[in-house]
């Protein structure tokens, strides 16, 4: 399915004049939810001043909006204690399609796609968490332990099966994957192909004067 993709480049500077990482938690936290709304596919995390190191404002950017994206169910696998995830009680939900509330296996439904984690291989294949009571078998694969996945369910009975699947062949929004760009924003504007580049400023023209 090729479905046009939005792209959000955020500045590492965003949370540098913010002192205390709680208000810093909570103004990324701002960040993932509207991002979430509008339906962003991928956020960019680069540094605007390189002149100084902003390595660990965008490492803490980049690893509370993942941890944002990430479902409910998955965090406690995917993300080790920290102290850069002191405050993430405080980050809104995101309330997307794959960060279901359901965590029973009597209410799936065949062809519904659910974000999973590799636990163990079997001689049938990958058992994966997929959210409910009990995991959910990837037949005939032996895939990477402690792979995040997204997968389809394809049988519910005494045990749930399912398999692998791709985000573009998924009809609803699906989250926003995190990258870090090294470059300037000018460079990689440049080289990654975007359709149309939309830069904002406090002293820019109002978008609907010139739409």
């Amino acid at each position: 399915m090729n479905r046009k993709k939005i792209c959000v480049a955020i500045p590492a500077s965003v949370v540098s004049d913010i002192p205390h990482l709680r208000e810093k938690t909570s103004k990324i936290g701002f960040i993932g939810r509207a991002t979430a709304i509008f339906r962003v596919n991928e956020i960019i995390v680069y540094s605007d001043n390189l002149k100084v190191d902003q390595k660990t404002e965008m490492s803490l950017i980049a690893l509370l909006l993942s941890y944002m994206e990430t479902p409910q169910y998955l965090r406690r696998r995917l993300f080790r204690l920290r102290p850069q995830l002191r405050y993430v009680g405080i980050l809104p939900p995101l309330r997307t399609p794959h960060h279901p509330l359901n965590r029973r296996i009597k209410s799936l439904k065949i062809g519904e796609y659910r974000e999973g984690i590799t636990l163990s291989r079997t001689s049938e294949g990958t058992l994966t968490d997929i959210g409910v009571e009990e995991p959910a078998l990837i037949s005939n694969k032996q895939l990477p332990l402690n792979q995040r996945v997204t997968t389809r369910i394809t049988k519910i009975g005494k045990h749930v099966e399912v398999t692998l699947a791709e985000r573009d062949e998924i009809p609803s929004y699906w989250g926003y994957k995190v990258t870090v760009e090294r470059n300037s924003i000018g460079k990689f504007a440049r080289t990654r192909g975007f359709g149309l580049v939309i830069a904002t400023s406090k002293y820019g023209v109002p978008f609907a004067n010139v739409a």
